[in-house]
């Protein structure tokens, strides 16, 4: 008990962390340049280059989304504002505009975790784990604080759109998906 306490004291520091960042920042990120090739940013390029264990421990290659819109979801079980946006996220992915859009979720922490949390949660979208290694990850992204949620949009040609720090304004997010292309 003592052990899960600590756990969750560790939790709910990150957490706050992560949310007083995101409320108190003062200006939007903003989208990445890159010196990757022509159409795709640095980090996508890197990031779709990633194999990742799935929630269930089956490796999958994140290639398979080239060339799609990605809303890619870094969050973690401990993270109460992450949990929070799930059900948005899911409902998002199973709704006229999640046609447009492809939500797939990183975790931050250990397979065993995020496969006893998604088996608690079930969510309409892919989850991969990418343990401490998703946090870097992040970082190619500009989130140099690694607060959680942190949220990317990326369009089908391989460009970073917008990044969110902290949990998810869907109009705000609606608005956007609505100006992408196909």
């Amino acid at each position: 008990m003592k052990k899960f306490l600590m756990y969750a004291a560790v939790a709910a520091l990150f957490a706050g962390t992560g949310a007083w960042y995101g409320v108190h920042k003062k200006q939007e990120a903003a989208p990445i340049t890159s010196t990757a090739p022509p159409g795709v940013s640095a980090p996508v390029a890197a990031m779709l280059k990633e194999s990742l264990p799935n929630d269930q421990g089956v490796q999958e290659a994140l290639s398979k989304w080239q060339g799609k819109n990605l809303l890619v979801n870094f969050w973690a079980p401990w993270c109460a504002p992450c949990v929070e946006e799930m059900p948005e996220l899911s409902e998002l992915q199973n709704s006229e505009l999640g046609k447009k859009i492809q939500v797939i979720g990183i975790g931050i922490d250990s397979p065993s975790n995020i496969a006893a949390f998604t088996q608690k949660v079930k969510v309409a979208y892919p989850i991969y784990v990418a343990g401490m290694s998703g946090t870097e990850l992040a970082r190619q992204f500009g989130n140099t604080q690694g607060g959680l949620p942190f949220t990317v949009l990326i369009g089908a040609d391989g460009t970073v759109k917008k990044t969110y720090l902290a949990r998810l304004k869907f109009d705000d997010l609606k608005a956007d998906l609505q100006a992408l292309r196909e």
